[in-house]
């Protein structure tokens, strides 16, 4: 994961906290979230706090866990104003492309919007309830063979935090994730 906390990174001249991908290199899940959380940094690790707790009781209602997936950010340092500078957007989805493509998941589950913009190019509200195929080899959209990785968008926990009432609609979500999963 140095190559992308390098000085390459596009965000490497940020002064956030800086937290790198964890879980298995190979792992069949994927999760990307937007940028690490504020509390994330004294935890050492993404999705910490009150919405890591969430998100590992998320992992354990469809049978995962922390030690099974592959946990990345979008931004691997928080952004001074807490969101993903829009002038930079393109470049980090390349980056976040380009990632995906080392793990090759069978899926891959974008968490909050600057997520699903960066690999779907369009907002999560938009691409929630679909199973969108990316080539992980090539990271476009539609294609459909063995480089294929099953992409889910939904919402980030922090999210589901604020608005309870959205966890029925990220249960849908979880379940689009790891239908067929073994095929």
């Amino acid at each position: 994961a140095t190559w992308r906390m390098g000085p390459e990174a596009p965000e490497q001249g940020w002064t956030g906290i800086s937290l790198a991908a964890s879980g298995p290199a190979d792992a069949a899940v994927m999760i990307l979230v937007d940028c690490p959380d504020r509390d994330d940094g004294q935890a050492g690790q993404l999705l910490s706090g009150a919405p890591g707790r969430l998100f590992d009781r998320m992992l354990a209602a469809i049978g995962l866990s922390r030690d099974t997936v592959h946990i990345a950010a979008v931004c691997a340092r928080r952004p001074a104003a807490g969101r993903m500078p829009r002038e930079l957007e393109t470049r980090l989805g390349e980056v976040s492309r380009h990632h995906v493509g080392l793990v090759a998941p069978k899926r891959l589950l974008l968490l909050g919007n600057a997520a699903s913009r960066a690999i779907l190019g369009t907002e999560m509200g938009q691409a929630r309830g679909i199973l969108h195929r990316l080539n992980h080899r090539t990271g476009t959209e539609g294609s459909t063979g063995e480089q294929d990785t099953g992409v889910v968008a939904s919402f980030h926990p922090r999210f589901l935090l604020e608005k309870p009432v959205a966890k029925a609609e990220a249960w849908r979500d979880l379940q689009l994730l790891m239908k067929d999963i073994g095929a």
